[in-house]
Formats: structure tokens, C-alpha cells, sequence
């Protein structure tokens, strides 16, 4: 749904794909995806996702098909192993497993790619904060439908969020990985 034609397309999703697969070819037996479900009908959720899901009819499950909330299949051919947690809100932490999997495995850091930097990455690296997690959002590997709110949210978890969150490049953290 964000890579295809639709209301939520990310037109930077084919850009930064290439770096998210080379991060995960780099790492795959540490992935962890998370994915958005969308409700299941227009007007469906609480509270305030229930307009939500008014304005946005055409993105519910009903009307879009469940195919449609696939992983993208160069990142669906890492699972398994890799686990999906699926997600009704823009967070992963509330109403899921992703916590309990990362204690699991004994993870102190997350490393965040994907879209859009302003809705879930941007939840995802607020929580993984505050539940005390490394959390390092790969900037060359994020993306959002709007190039303005992008930078701003980079430049906020570089500057404003300097003790929580680090930035990094792809590059970067591959040379760290292979210890190139």
C-alpha cells in the first residue's frame, strides 16, 4: 500500500528500499519487521481512528484487500526467519509482542528504517527511547510522503534527541558491521 499507487504512496519507497535490503543481507539473523494493518473498514477504530479510518476509506482492508499489506517481496524473502509484528496504530509498541521478542533476544539496540519518517518511524523511535533502547534511525534509509516534515524530523532526532536517538548512513553501519 505504500509502495504501489494509492493515497499512502511513499515516492522516495523505491530510493531507499535498495539500502533497507542491503542492511537486512548484512544482519539477517537479527530482523525484526513491523508492519501497519490498516482497520478493516471505513469508520472502524477507537476514537480518533475512527475518522481516521472515514477519511481514509480506501486504504481499509475491505476496499484495498488484504495483498495489499504485504511486506514488499525483497523484504518478504527474509522471513521467515525473520519475525512481522503486525501493528494497528503508528507504534509498535502498544498491542503487539514486539517488547517481549526484543527481551527474548536480549536486544538493547533497534535500528529503524522504513516509512513514514513522521508517522511510525517516528513512534517507533519515541518508544524505543523510552524504554531505554539504543535507538538509531538510518536516515538514508527512512522515508515519508513529504520531503519537508522528512528533514525536519531527521534534524530533530539528530539535534533535539541527541542523547536518545543517533543517525547513521547505511554506509556507515554496513562498515561497522563487516569491519571494513
Amino acid at each position: 500500500m505504500f509502495r504501489e499507487p494509492s493515497q499512502w504512496s511513499l515516492p522516495w519507497m523505491d530510493r531507499v528500499l535498495p539500502r533497507i535490503v542491503d542492511l537486512c543481507s548484512t544482519q539477517p539473523s537479527r530482523l525484526v519487521f513491523t508492519r501497519f494493518i490498516p482497520a478493516r473498514r471505513p469508520g472502524a477504530g477507537q476514537g480518533t481512528w475512527k475518522r481516521y479510518y472515514e477519511r481514509w476509506a480506501d486504504m481499509t482492508l475491505e476496499r484495498l484487500g488484504p495483498g495489499k499489506v504485504d511486506l514488499v517481496p525483497e523484504l518478504r524473502a527474509f522471513t521467515p526467519p525473520a519475525p512481522v509484528v503486525d501493528k494497528p496504530v503508528y507504534s509498535p509498541w502498544l498491542g503487539s509482542n514486539l517488547r517481549t521478542l526484543l527481551a527474548q533476544r536480549r536486544c538493547d539496540t533497534v535500528i529503524v528504517t522504513g516509512g513514514e519518517t513522521d508517522m511510525c518511524v517516528l513512534s517507533t523511535v519515541l518508544g524505543a527511547a523510552d524504554y531505554g533502547l539504543r535507538t538509531i534511525v538510518v536516515q538514508d534509509a527512512v522515508c515519508s510522503a513529504s520531503d519537508e516534515s522528512h528533514d525536519a524530523m531527521i534534524g530533530l532526532f539528530s539535534n533535539r534527541y541527541g542523547q536518545h536517538i543517533e543517525t547513521a548512513t547505511t554506509e556507515q553501519l554496513v562498515h561497522c558491521w563487516i569491519g571494513g
